[in-house]
């Protein structure tokens, strides 16, 4: 059978301007906060810090007037204007920590049935997922359910996998309105594996993050870690529906092909 490549990855372009290294700190401690998506909003441009929270960008002159954000799980987010970013002292930006309000807790009876959400392929002869080493870049599948659902576990059935070792991130997004989202994570959720120990399929047990959604929810996996050269691919489906976005803070897209993600979660009926 002839291999279909659905990589969802599309090529653009746009004129570079000089490069510009920055670090993104904790306003209460000057720590360093790793991995911020930092990316001119609605623009395929963006990047995400490092460890060290480092960062380079380069933004041409004509973005001036666009705004950039810097957002990360934990903080409120920073916006300002581009050319006000080029003018920051140092390149030194602080990011408040983000005080999450406690949910009132109702005891009510609910009936819960364990299912499995989204796309549980295992063909090889079509791939969509992660073909560049492109920080920011996230793709992922929205699953529909009527009233709340407890996430058990994410699963993914690989395709291909070249990196040595990969590192990823797990976003979990409310749908607000179409191609509109808001993270519902108080706290990152990472997975990190190397090459030996990857399977078929990835199967990563957020059991004990209480995660809690509450109509449609999008799950993403996110590439914030520069890998080196490599790919990881994941089976795909047709027909389906994969949103991704190309870097950080760039609009939300779809393609039409599905990527083998699926979710295990207890289901209000």
């Amino acid at each position: 059978m002839r291999l279909i490549s659905a990589i969802i990855l599309f090529s653009f372009s746009y004129a570079y301007g000089q490069e510009q290294t920055g670090f993104v700190l904790n306003a209460k401690d000057n720590k360093p906060v790793e991995y911020v998506n930092i990316g001119i909003i609605g623009k395929g441009i963006g990047t995400t810090s490092d460890t060290d929270g480092r960062f380079d960008i380069d933004i041409d002159n004509q973005y001036n007037n666009d705004s950039i954000r810097f957002s990360c799980i934990g903080f409120k987010p920073y916006t300002l204007k581009v050319s006000d970013f080029k003018q920051v002292k140092d390149l030194i930006i602080r990011l408040d920590e983000k005080i999450y309000d406690l949910n009132e807790v109702i005891i009510s009876p609910r009936k819960y049935k364990l299912m499995i959400l989204g796309y549980t392929t295992h063909t090889k002869a079509i791939q969509a997922g992660f073909e560049e080493n492109l920080l920011g870049y996230e793709c992922g599948v929205c699953l529909k359910v009527k009233k709340s659902a407890k996430l058990n576990k994410i699963n993914l059935n690989v395709a291909r996998c070249s990196y040595d070792t990969i590192f990823y991130r797990i976003n979990i997004y409310k749908v607000i309105s179409k191609m509109n989202f808001e993270n519902v994570l108080t706290k990152p959720v990472y997975f990190t594996l190397s090459k030996d120990k990857i399977k078929d399929e990835i199967s990563i047990d957020v059991s004990k993050e209480n995660i809690q959604v509450d109509g449609d929810f999008l799950v993403t996996i996110e590439h914030i870690k520069g890998l080196g050269k490599g790919s990881l691919m994941f089976s795909g489906s047709f027909p389906g529906k994969v949103y991704y976005r190309k870097t950080s803070q760039a609009n939300w897209e779809t393609a039409p092909v599905g990527i083998s993600l699926n979710v295990e979660a207890n289901v209000e009926q």
